[in-house]
């Protein structure tokens, strides 16, 4: 039932037309913007609600929002005012779990706070990079064909002399044909296996033996190789970024797990399908 309040109401909040909030010096979380037969709510109460709306709501204007939102609390308060009896045990151990949730997450945030920083990030960029090991790039350039008389053709008239990109232009059946079969710079991993192995086994400046992938027959020429440099650090920064508060916040729980009285013996033996069984909740 619950539920269905919820969708209706935020459904509501997409329809309704906006009202102006009372004029208020300093407005704060705990200005109260209404009372429900003397319970207050707070545009602290009104901001928190917004956070949690469905993307398709949240995308509006706060103009159109903020009746619809304050028309639901009022809604919410009245519904919980005329609820008679105790609280139901679904209910209590929902507010358990926001709340732990809640906590937790602003844990993690005081210790982003001061585990990452711009030392660690740099340290991740070192750690990340300056041991890695070379790797090869290879510029290349191919005439794809249909058959393997065509490519033994096409490596013929090349050892005779004839232009490799002309040749790619009047004969290649691949997209990079209009362009002289080049392909550009490519590290391992970038081709086919096929295609690959045919290229790093190449002198620059060799072309390759009639080579067959998925599709179709290619002749190769290994135009030029270097070593791939290192990103700079403010290409990857974001990602190095993610790492460090990945590695920051999995220290922080696991030193706090492995310091904690944590005993989960009263879960063994239970059957994990009891998860589905909404009916204990009542």
């Amino acid at each position: 039932m619950t539920q269905r309040f919820t969708a209706m109401a935020a459904f509501a909040i997409a329809l309704s037309t906006a009202t102006p909030m009372l004029a208020e010096d300093t407005p704060t979380a705990d200005t109260v913007v209404a009372t429900v037969d003397g319970k207050e709510i707070t545009l602290g109460h009104m901001i928190l609600t917004r956070q949690a709306l469905p993307q398709q709501y949240a995308q509006l204007p706060a103009e159109i929002l903020f009746k619809g939102i304050l028309d639901q609390l009022v809604q919410q308060s009245a519904l919980a005012a005329a609820y008679e009896g105790g609280t139901p045990n679904r209910v209590k151990l929902a507010l358990e779990n926001e709340e732990r949730a809640l906590i937790a997450a602003e844990e993690v945030g005081k210790v982003l706070e001061t585990g990452v920083t711009e030392e660690a990030i740099e340290q991740a960029y070192k750690d990340t990079y300056d041991s890695a090991e070379e790797e090869t790039e290879y510029k290349a350039s191919h005439i794809l064909v249909e058959t393997e008389e065509e490519a033994k053709a096409i490596v013929t008239d090349l050892e005779g002399g004839a232009d490799f990109a002309a040749t790619a232009q009047e004969k290649s059946t691949g997209p990079s044909g209009p362009n002289g079969g080049s392909l550009g710079w490519f590290g391992k991993g970038m081709m086919v296996p096929e295609f690959e192995e045919a290229v790093v086994a190449l002198e620059v400046g060799a072309i390759s033996a009639p080579v067959q992938t998925q599709f179709g027959w290619h002749v190769i020429k290994l135009e030029e190789t270097r070593i791939k440099e290192a990103p700079a650090l403010d290409a990857v920064r974001d990602e190095l970024r993610s790492q460090v508060e990945q590695s920051v916040v999995k220290a922080h729980i696991d030193a706090l797990v492995e310091n904690a009285n944590v005993d989960t013996s009263a879960s063994e033996g239970l059957d994990p399908a009891l998860l589905n069984n909404i009916d204990l909740l009542e």
